[in-house]
């Protein structure tokens, strides 16, 4: 007879840098299948066990500064593991619904409230109204000279110029009391729009702005502006957000903080997709649907505007969006045939990127106008951080994980 043989474990590492894979969940308080999603996302080293046995050994140091630096994800189906936070914030976070506004969801509050109201529940400004009448940017001499010199400029080019010296003309610039950072923060939402727009500042609503500069001819312009400014107001902790508390952190002006996103955002990776997906939008209309998205695939080429790196499933935002269109007087093709034949082919859905990109078209606002509504939007959403990080007064200074040539002596 055969004798029963249990199945031996892996036994414990007398090497002090490693651990069994049993140690390093139980360390960190997960299952072993969530230890194999660190590893795979690299951020778990891990080494075939000596000798030729089986089974892994995995880093002790990797571990335990997961271990210090981890936080609760909200998560749910619809939301990737995304990595690990590396900061603390009250201001936003991301789940399976959308974004969530200090405890409010997005797509929610999206559907009455303004990019003001927006701001200033991001901003948590309680005691009094910063967007109250007369809380306009001051606009100095050197400050008039540059907005006239880059008339013809793009404009994130034209705001990141006058903002520049916004912060030398802004007596109050680095008040630090909650309400002063409020006000300070709507002076620069106003100033941002205005320089966006060329036109002067105003105490005005921001999407009635927006819609008399670029959508004066459509009944709904206005309120479709307004929902799409508040669904991408924030998204905690993206490229552009991050690069703005990284400067933040080092005690700039709030003037200063926005500069840094408003040039991260011009990235072709981030802020400008939207012009993409509107390319896409247009070639797409004008010929053979089903026959340039087969092309398209078999070229190995990205669709612009569908998939994310952060919802598995469908983007909340562009659903949002998606649906206050569809009570408009807009080409199915765009929010229907489209999105299902690009899913058809590469199993990716339309992000907010994409729903921007219709909503230009339907609007029938200028080209690039996507780019400039994201960066108006999230202009919001910087202030908020760049408040927050400053009031932490901590320095920003991630480490980088070393993974050159071994250290010569």
């Amino acid at each position: 007879m055969k004798k029963n043989r249990r199945r031996q474990r892996p036994a414990e590492s007398s090497d002090p840098a490693y651990l069994t894979a049993r140690s390093a969940a139980a360390e960190l308080a997960i299952s072993q299948a969530t230890l194999y999603a660190y590893v795979s996302r690299g951020l778990i080293r891990s080494e075939p066990l000596e000798d030729g046995a089986r089974g892994r050994r995995y880093r002790a140091e990797d571990v335990r500064s997961l271990k210090t630096r981890r936080a609760p994800l909200v998560q749910g189906e619809g939301l990737k593991a995304a990595d690990l936070p590396v900061l603390d914030s009250a201001v936003s976070t991301i789940t399976e619904d959308g974004p969530v506004y200090r405890g409010v969801l997005a797509t929610t509050w999206s559907e009455t409230a303004t990019l003001e109201q927006t701001a200033t529940l991001l901003w948590d400004a309680r005691a009094n109204n910063p967007f109250a009448r007369g809380n306009l940017p001051h606009i100095s001499r050197a400050m008039r000279a540059v907005l006239d010199a880059t008339d013809r400029a793009e404009p994130i080019e034209r705001a990141i110029a006058v903002l520049s010296l916004a912060t030398e003309a802004d007596p109050s610039a680095y008040n630090a009391t909650t309400e002063g950072r409020a006000l300070t923060g709507a002076k620069i939402l106003r100033l941002v729009v205005a320089a966006m727009l060329r036109t002067p500042p105003k105490d005005t609503p921001i999407d009635e702005q927006i819609a008399q500069a670029w959508a004066l001819s459509h009944p709904r312009a206005s309120e479709l502006i307004r929902q799409a400014l508040v669904l991408l107001a924030d998204h905690e902790l993206n490229a552009s957000t991050f690069t703005v508390r990284c400067a933040a952190s080092t005690g700039i002006s709030l003037y200063d903080a926005v500069i840094a996103g408003l040039v991260a955002l011009k990235g072709p990776r981030h802020g400008g997709v939207g012009p993409q997906a509107s390319r896409l939008l247009d070639t797409l209309l004008a010929g053979d649907i089903t026959a340039i998205i087969r092309e398209r695939v078999a070229l190995g080429e990205r669709f612009a505007g569908f998939g994310h790196m952060v919802y598995n499933d469908r983007d909340p935002r562009a659903l949002s969006l998606f649906k206050a269109l569809f009570q408009t007087d807009i080409d199915k093709k765009m929010t229907e045939e489209i999105p299902h034949r690009i899913y058809e082919a590469t199993g990716q859905f339309p992000n907010c990127d994409y729903a921007l990109a219709v909503m230009r078209r339907a609007l029938d606002m200028p080209k690039g106008s996507e780019t400039t509504l994201f960066a108006i939007a999230r202009t919001a959403g910087w202030i908020a951080h760049a408040i927050e990080q400053l009031e932490s007064k901590k320095l920003i200074r991630p480490r980088a994980r070393y993974v050159g040539p071994a250290p010569r002596r």
